[in-house]
C-alpha cells in the first residue's frame, strides 16, 4: 500500500500532476499511468474510465476532482497553441508570397520604364523625378530639367485606388504638419546632394555604379541615428481623423495636374538633357500605377526595410527591395548597360564624402518622417494630409536646390551644396531633440 498516489497525463512536452492523500494499490498506478486520450470519449472520457476504475475512496477525494480540471484544461491550451500557430504560419507565407509578386511587378515595371526611354540608372526616382516636375512647373528654371513627370502622379494613384479597394484609405492630418513640410525639404536637399533617392540608389547599385555602393553606408548611418532617437521617445505626435475630403484633395490635385499636362502646353518641357529622356505617357503613367499600388500592398519603403533591420530584426520588408535590385540587375546585365566602377556613371558623381553625407540626411530624416520619399507619396494617396505636405516640402526643396546652386551635377557637389548639407544634418538634430519626448 502507498501513502499517496499520482496520476501523469503528458500533453506536447508538459506535464500535469495531482496527487491525493488517499491509499491506493499499486496496481491502479501501473493501470492509469500514462493516461491517453481514449479513442471514443477523448481525452475527458479517458478521465472518467479512470475514475470508474478507482477506489471509491480515491475516485471522489478532491484532488482527483483537480487532477480532471488541470488535464482537461491543459489540453484545450495546447490545442489552441497549435491553432494560433497554424494561423500564424499561414500567414506568414502568405505574406511572404505578396510581398514576392510585389517584388516582381516592380521589377518589370522598373525594365519597362527603363526600356521606354527614362534617363539611365534612373528608371524610376522620387526626387529626380519632383524635380522635373518642379520645372515644369516653373518653381525651377533649369532647362534640361522640366517635364512633368506622370510616374509621380501615377503612384499616388495607384496607391489611392488600391487602398480604396482594400477599405484601407484614412483621411488623417494634424501630426506637426509644420515640421514635416521643413523636413521633407531637408530630405531633398540630401537626396540632390547625392543625385538620387534611396530607389534610385538601389538602381545605380544594380548598374554598377559604385558610389551608390558608398552612399548606402551614409544612408544607414542615418537610419542608425534616426532610430536613437526613436528609441529615445521621438515624436511629431498622432495624427487624427479628418473629413475625406481632405484626405482626397491631393490626389484629385495631381489628376487636374495631369489633365492640364495632356491638353495644355502651360508646363515647361525640356528639349535636351535628362528632363528630354522619358517614356511615353501611356507607359510612365501606367508604369507608375502599377508601382503605387505594388508600394500600397508591400508597404515598400527603403528607410522602412533598414529600421524594422536594425529596430526589431524583421527583414521581410527587404524582399520586394531585393527583387527589384535583381530584376534591374539581370536587365543592365543584358542589355550592356552594367558597368562597374565609380567613374562615367549616368548623371551621378563619385565624390564619396558628399554621396555619404548627402544620403546620411536622408536616412536621418526619412526615419524621423516615418517613410522615404516613395512611402510619403504612398502614403499620401492613401489619404494622409501630413504625407501631402511632405511632398509639398520635397517639391520646394527641388526647387530651392536648383535655384541656388546647391544640387550636385556629375562634376560634383558644389560649395553651397557642401554647406547646405551641413546645415540640414544640424537641423535635423535640432528637430530630433525638440521633439524627443520624455518617457515616463
Amino acid at each position: 500500500m502507498l501513502s499517496s498516489f499520482c496520476i501523469c497525463a503528458r500533453a506536447a512536452g508538459s506535464r500535469a500532476h495531482a496527487c491525493a492523500s488517499e491509499e491506493a494499490p499499486v496496481s491502479f498506478l501501473r493501470e492509469t499511468a500514462p493516461l491517453r486520450p481514449h479513442r471514443d470519449h477523448g481525452f475527458g472520457g479517458s478521465l472518467f474510465c479512470v475514475a470508474n476504475r478507482v477506489p471509491g475512496r480515491v475516485a471522489g477525494s478532491p484532488a482527483l476532482l483537480a487532477c480532471v480540471v488541470v488535464l482537461a484544461t491543459d489540453r484545450m491550451i495546447l490545442r489552441t497553441k497549435r491553432k494560433r500557430k497554424n494561423r500564424i504560419m499561414n500567414a506568414m507565407k502568405k505574406e511572404r508570397i505578396v510581398l514576392i509578386v510585389c517584388g516582381v511587378l516592380a521589377a518589370l515595371v522598373a525594365v519597362m520604364l527603363a526600356a521606354g526611354g527614362n534617363p539611365g540608372n534612373m528608371a524610376i526616382c522620387v526626387a529626380c523625378f519632383i524635380r522635373d516636375s518642379a520645372g515644369a512647373m516653373k518653381l525651377q528654371t533649369v532647362e534640361t530639367l522640366q517635364y512633368l513627370r506622370p510616374e509621380i502622379i501615377g503612384i499616388v494613384l495607384g496607391a489611392a485606388i488600391m487602398a480604396i479597394g482594400r477599405k484601407e484609405f484614412r483621411a488623417t492630418a494634424g501630426s506637426s504638419p509644420v515640421i514635416r513640410f521643413f523636413l521633407g525639404f531637408i530630405v531633398m536637399i540630401g537626396a540632390l546632394v547625392f543625385l538620387g533617392c534611396p530607389l534610385r540608389m538601389v538602381l545605380r547599385m544594380a548598374g554598377g555604379d559604385l558610389n551608390a555602393w558608398v552612399a548606402l553606408v551614409g544612408f544607414a548611418a542615418g537610419i542608425g541615428t534616426g532610430i536613437f532617437f526613436l528609441k529615445k521617445g521621438f515624436s511629431l505626435g498622432r495624427a487624427e481623423k479628418v473629413a475625406k475630403a481632405e484626405g482626397a484633395a491631393f490626389p484629385v490635385v495631381l489628376i487636374g495636374l495631369l489633365v492640364l499636362s495632356v491638353v495644355t502646353t502651360v508646363f515647361a518641357v525640356s528639349t535636351s538633357g535628362p528632363g528630354s529622356m522619358h517614356a511615353a505617357l501611356p507607359i510612365s503613367l501606367i508604369g507608375g500605377l502599377v508601382f503605387g499600388a505594388v508600394a500600397q500592398v508591400s508597404r515598400m519603403c527603403f528607410a522602412g526595410c533598414l529600421r524594422d533591420v536594425f529596430l526589431v530584426r524583421d527583414g521581410k520588408g527587404m524582399i520586394v527591395i531585393a527583387i527589384l535590385f535583381g530584376g534591374m540587375l539581370v536587365y543592365n546585365l543584358v542589355m550592356g548597360t552594367f558597368n562597374l566602377g565609380f567613374a562615367d556613371q549616368p548623371i551621378a558623381h563619385s565624390d564619396a564624402l558628399w554621396n555619404i553625407l548627402g544620403m546620411y540626411v536622408v536616412g536621418f530624416g526619412a526615419t524621423l518622417l516615418g517613410g522615404c520619399p516613395l512611402r510619403q507619396l504612398t502614403l499620401a494617396g492613401q489619404g494622409s494630409a501630413d504625407s501631402a505636405v511632405t511632398v509639398l516640402g520635397m517639391l520646394l526643396g527641388a526647387a530651392f536646390a536648383h535655384n541656388f546652386g546647391l544640387a550636385s551635377s556629375p562634376a560634383g557637389p558644389t560649395a553651397a551644396g557642401q554647406l547646405a548639407t551641413v546645415v540640414c544634418i544640424a537641423a535635423l538634430f535640432v528637430v530630433a531633440f525638440v521633439f524627443m519626448k520624455k518617457r515616463a
